[in-house]
């Protein structure tokens, strides 16, 4: 069980009535933002539970708008995110939802196009003291709170390139926090898609030497997400 702070207990510094329906919220949407790439040109939000029937009260639409434009919780301009977002060229849509029992109450399911034509879809929660949680991301199950940073790879199926990764991870002086590995068994493309949770901030150049494993397709860090 985590030992929760004054910080997680009080929530963060924000504009809003709710740690969970407004500073979680633009988290969630600002990690959002990371995992797809950062260039969203299209956004839908299918809002589940308390989301669901409280986001307009709340302002929990526009922090989670404020979020995909990449704003903290305290930015001043997170009430103007609608317009903002329009400005931007982002076109976006709220969409109350059910997603069944298994789901935190405060959970949104984006579906994000980015610039490029390619459709992510990334499901998450604000789960209470600002602090947030993302559950699936294409369709892979994991458990990532934005405080660590994410290694991603997409990587071909065989043996020795979990050891490859893990070794440069070792060599680097890195643990593992959390790591999930899904074969793409849909496109039977012998592929694999890898999150690596890790517990200290990664160089440039560990990414490169990432990428230099054989086997290794694409790979990109994410940076934590705070204030």
């Amino acid at each position: 069980m985590k030992d929760l702070g004054l910080f997680d207990i009080m929530g963060p510094v924000m504009i809003g009535p709710s740690s969970s329906h407004t500073a979680g919220a633009a988290r969630l949407g600002r990690l959002v933002r990371q995992l797809t790439g950062g260039e969203i040109r299209k956004v839908t939000m299918y809002l589940h539970g308390s989301f669901a029937t409280t986001y307009r009260g709340h302002g929990t639409d526009k922090a989670l708008l404020a979020g995909i434009l990449d704003m903290l919780p305290s930015d001043e301009r997170l009430r103007e995110s609608f317009r903002l977002a329009e400005e931007a060229g982002i076109q976006y849509a709220f969409i109350p939802t059910d997603l069944g029992e298994d789901y935190h109450p405060n959970t949104v399911k984006f579906v994000v196009e980015t610039a490029s034509g390619i459709s992510h879809t990334v499901i998450g929660a604000s789960i209470g003291g600002g602090q947030v949680l993302i559950r699936e991301i294409d369709s892979l199950k994991v458990r990532f709170t934005g405080e660590r940073p994410i290694i991603i790879c997409l990587h071909e199926d065989h043996p020795g390139v979990i050891a490859g990764i893990s070794t440069v991870l070792y060599e680097a002086h890195i643990n593992i926090g959390n790591m999930n590995v899904d074969r793409d068994l849909k496109r039977n493309s012998h592929t694999a898609q890898m999150y690596i949770e890790i517990d200290s901030l990664p160089t440039r150049e560990l990414e490169n030497q990432i990428r230099a494993i054989p086997g290794i397709l694409n790979a990109m860090i994410l940076l934590p997400v705070q204030e």
